[in-house]
């Protein structure tokens, strides 16, 4: 048998835990099915035919969970609106096991500022002003908060503030001036190396200068960030990073174990919303740490990417569909400015998209999400029909639900200045949550497993043998794959996925849709003739919470791709201009010349060692010094040591058992069936006895 772990959930973000509890004790604990609410998508980077999938996966919170205007803050309890924790998974596919795959980890926070406060909307304002609901001048809600941060990320926590510091009238600096006072407060009591670590960035202000690039300034921060965090990855550092070592990868923190490396800490992002300005942030940073993780695993040989690659194309992607879905859940319409807006090559289209995102985000925020809070509160739980108590719509307001304070004074009252749980400090920077202690047992379940049950069985889990399957049906297949969709169809370039390529250089090109060919070219010739698109300080001048924009559809012009300017559809002489090019600005020399002596003696001796199929020859050694090629090339060994040398390895030896099998195997596909054994029968019984039975 194999012995398993099973973990309790982390039921905050658990959204039908109450939904659960009546059946919990009655019913095996496979039936209960915990489900999250918050977005998960995946995407396969191929780097030269190696799979490596890359999958984003975000938790919002169901503790104080609301819509935009009517959840803002923190509750009694520390728990804020819009928390969502946002984990990045990198996982090399070319190996289907858990216990010997390559996979790394990396997880970051947002929600909103751990405070009291909101802001009333039945002005029927674009943009409410912001009220402080309650005077906490020994941040008791914000030490709830972090201290539950502490319990489950460790330290340090990191607070990337995005909102404004500088305003005409003061609106967003309130939040800004009380959480610096709080995190002043709560840094007094705890040790220095342990400290909340408070960065302020008025990301509007720098986003409006023309002399700013925003994205440099974030990849700044994101590298401190990582730095100070580390990621998770389970395998130790790789030879090649110990021998060829790289100053990033030195100054990286984190705890490193025998088995890899811990991350340690948390940032947690926040702006007004948690919405465009937060999620361009947690790109900037998701592609820092990406770097690391492609670094950790041998991927590539420095920890750094560039934009307008495949690589990170495919992760904005990812990101922008993200930020659309969380955006979607809380404010009512999908995201407004995007990485291309900061980025100031956003398409002339978006500024009107964005208006009509505004009007979306409005309509929805004055008129329906009333309705959408009741029907969260009722799905969570928080209200409880009850007879002779009012009806969920006759309810004036839903603050007494998410304050219990309110309806009952607590009997125990946290410490002023040991404001952390006991135990916590402990540990650090390790979370308390994964230390080995008696509490942390209990949340864990061991059981013995057969070794054919399918709980534990990864390529029945994953492949099925026993379902009809269809490969277009697959999801491996049908996902978003860097090479076919990001990658140039242009067989000349380099099919690197981090490489830089050109703006029109993409693999969602327009010329790939037949059937919108037409469209495309109208679309072109007014691009090429349409104004230059507006200022960034006109987009910027609205606040970036309050509008949004909708996806391209696939058949109309990617907004991830610039035009390519075609005068004409029939115009077949400039079609074939850009899609064919010159052997000198595919291969950087022109064919047509005849090849030197030298390279027709380096190209011979090529042919020379793929003929030697990677194996050295004695016999053929002997005749290669006599050989006048011998001198052009001298043949050494790639590594020092032999399992990863061209010249050593050797295919590994089939025993007879397995060459019999492999022989049925054929001979079965041939319509030649042999006769079932005593043991195939033995095999089948135990099968039927532990899927069935």
């Amino acid at each position: 048998g194999v012995f398993g772990i099973c973990s309790k959930p982390y039921e905050k973000y658990v959204w039908n835990a109450k939904l659960l509890e009546a059946v919990r004790s009655a019913v095996h604990r496979d039936w209960l099915l915990y489900i999250i609410h918050g977005f998960c998508g995946q995407s396969k980077l191929l780097i030269y035919g190696r799979p490596i999938y890359v999958t984003l996966i975000a938790r919002r919170s169901s503790k104080f969970a609301g819509t935009r205007f009517l959840k803002r803050g923190s509750n009694c309890e520390g728990d804020v609106a819009n928390e969502v924790e946002t984990e990045q998974i990198l996982y090399d596919a070319s190996v289907m096991s858990f216990s010997a795959g390559s996979y790394s980890s990396y997880v970051q926070v947002r929600g909103s500022v751990p405070l009291y406060w909101s802001q009333d909307i039945s002005t029927m304002m674009p943009k409410p002003p912001i009220t402080l609901d309650q005077a906490d001048p020994y941040a008791h809600v914000a030490a709830l908060h972090f201290d539950q941060m502490l319990q489950r990320f460790g330290s340090p926590i990191i607070i990337l503030n995005l909102v404004k510091e500088r305003e005409k009238r003061k609106h967003e600096r309130i939040l800004s001036e009380e959480l610096v006072a709080a995190v002043t407060y709560l840094n007094q009591f705890l040790p220095p190396e342990h400290a909340i670590i408070y960065i302020p960035w008025d990301m509007a202000k720098y986003t409006k200068s023309k002399l700013c690039n925003v994205l440099d300034r974030l990849n700044v921060i994101a590298e401190s960030v990582v730095k100070k965090t580390g990621f998770f990855v389970n395998r130790p550092d790789s030879y090649c990073s110990i021998l060829r070592p790289d100053e990033k990868w030195n100054e990286l923190g984190g705890c490193v174990i025998s088995t890899g490396r811990l991350q340690t800490g948390v940032l947690r992002t926040n702006c007004v919303d948690c919405l465009d300005r937060t999620n361009t942030a947690q790109f900037m940073v998701g592609k820092c740490a990406l770097a690391y993780q492609l670094y950790s695993l041998g991927l590539i040989d420095k920890p750094n990417l560039q934009f307008d690659t495949d690589a990170v194309r495919l992760f904005e992607e990812l990101y922008e569909d993200h930020g659309d879905t969380l955006s979607l859940q809380y404010g009512g319409s999908q995201l407004v400015h995007r990485v291309k807006t900061y980025r100031k090559i956003a398409p002339w289209t978006q500024h009107s998209k964005d208006i009509m995102q505004t009007l979306s985000r409005y309509y929805s925020n004055a008129f329906s999400d009333a309705d959408r809070q009741d029907s969260i509160n009722l799905f969570l739980g928080v209200f409880k029909p009850a007879e002779g108590k009012p009806h969920l719509w006759e309810l004036p307001t839903d603050f007494y639900l998410h304050h219990k304070n309110t309806l009952s004074l607590s009997q125990t009252r946290q410490s002023y200045t040991f404001w952390w749980t006991t135990g916590v400090l402990k540990h650090l920077p390790l979370p308390f949550d994964e230390v080995t202690c008696a509490e942390n047992r209990r949340k864990l379940t061991v059981k013995k497993f057969h070794k054919y049950e399918e709980e534990i069985d990864i390529h029945n889990e994953f492949f099925r043998p026993y379902e009809l399957s269809s490969f277009d049906e697959t999801f491996c297949l049908a996902m978003t794959n860097s090479t076919r969709d990001f990658m140039p169809k242009n067989v000349g370039i380099d099919p690197s996925p981090f490489t830089v390529r050109k703006p029109d250089e993409t693999g969602k090109s327009v010329l790939g849709n037949k059937n919108n060919r037409e469209e495309t070219v109208l679309q072109r010739k007014t691009a090429a003739s349409a104004p230059p698109p507006p200022s960034e300080e006109a987009v910027s001048s609205s606040s970036e919470d309050d509008s949004g924009t909708d996806k391209e559809d696939e058949g109309a012009v990617s907004q991830r791709s610039t035009p390519v300017k075609v005068t004409d559809a029939g115009d077949n002489t400039k079609i074939t201009e850009n899609v064919v090019q010159s052997t000198k600005d595919v291969y950087g020399v022109n064919l047509s010349d005849i090849p030197s002596e030298d390279d027709l003696a380096i190209y011979a001796r090529f042919v020379q060692l793929g003929q030697s199929q990677h194996k050295q020859d004695k016999g053929s050694q002997q005749f290669c010094s006599k050989h006048p090629l011998d001198k052009v090339i001298n043949l050494i060994p790639i590594s020092s040591f032999s399992q990863d040398n061209i010249y050593e390895v050797q295919p590994p030896r089939a025993d007879r058992k397995s060459i019999e099998i492999f022989h049925a195997h054929i001979q079965a596909g041939r319509g030649n069936m042999q006769p079932l054994g005593r043991d195939d029968f033995l095999m089948y019984r135990e099968y039927i006895r532990n899927r069935y039975m």
